[in-house]
């Protein structure tokens, strides 16, 4: 188990890609965090990845609030005994036109796509640094951190900033033995988008084989970014979008 003892945090661990992540990780040894708003979604999580034999324990976090990660940083430590790294993958949209995305509506992407992961990376390295603790960032940003999408104006700023945030904690970081990576998905078959095909064809059509990514072929990617087999990858962003960034036309 090649993550075995290591100790993760998963945000947005309840559902869709961060749920399959955890069981991924589970899956090689790591014990985990499974941290949410959704705290019902993030105790059944936690314990299918016990079942796995692993360690894992719900937590409820606000990502958006400084406060709420420092203190999952802490539960981790106290629960886990130290820090190896941690997935920070919670994240939201809000589809508005331009002009009419009032800055209510920009601050809720911004806050919680984009905040989040600094201050995950910041108190989730500044902890691991504190202990001697070696390990590794995963950011989840998106295709749309690297082109522009209409009504995703707060989106795609939230997730190009991630991109820069993997790249420059990357250069920071790596004299403490931390790698940050990010992680690019294209359309993922999860709920939110329902079950309206009118809805979700249009999207998959933008894909090479013409289909919706499924979440846990992102969550493989992820839990292979965490492993000593990807130590060469450092401040890249990954695509798991199946041809998007590069075919599309």
């Amino acid at each position: 188990m090649e993550m075995k003892d290591q100790a993760i945090i998963v945000t947005g661990g309840a559902s869709g890609i961060g749920r399959e992540a955890c069981l991924a990780l589970a899956g090689k040894g790591a014990n985990l965090i499974v941290a949410d708003f959704n705290i019902d979604g993030a105790k059944a999580v936690a314990a299918e990845a016990e079942a796995l034999g692993v360690k894992a324990f719900a937590y409820k976090v606000d990502v958006s609030k400084a406060e709420d990660v420092e203190a999952l940083v802490e539960f981790a430590v106290e629960k886990l005994g130290t820090l190896n790294g941690m997935f920070n993958n919670a994240g939201i949209g809000l589809v508005k036109p331009f002009l009419e995305m009032d800055p209510a509506s920009y601050l809720k992407v911004i806050e919680v796509d984009q905040h989040s992961v600094y201050y995950g990376l910041y108190y989730g390295a500044k902890k691991m640094v504190a202990l001697g603790a070696k390990g590794t960032f995963v950011n989840t940003a998106s295709i749309y951190g690297s082109v522009a999408a209409r009504g995703s104006f707060n989106y795609n700023a939230a997730k190009a900033a991630v991109v820069s945030m993997s790249r420059s904690g990357a250069l920071e970081l790596a004299e403490h033995g931390i790698r940050v990576v990010g992680v690019a998905p294209g359309f993922i078959d999860t709920p939110i988008l329902g079950e309206d095909e009118s809805v979700k064809a249009p999207l998959a059509a933008q894909h090479m084989h013409n289909r919706l990514i499924q979440p846990e072929k992102v969550a493989s990617v992820v839990a292979f970014l965490f492993t000593d087999a990807a130590s060469a990858i450092n401040g890249a962003t990954v695509p798991v979008d199946d041809g998007f960034l590069s075919f599309k036309v």
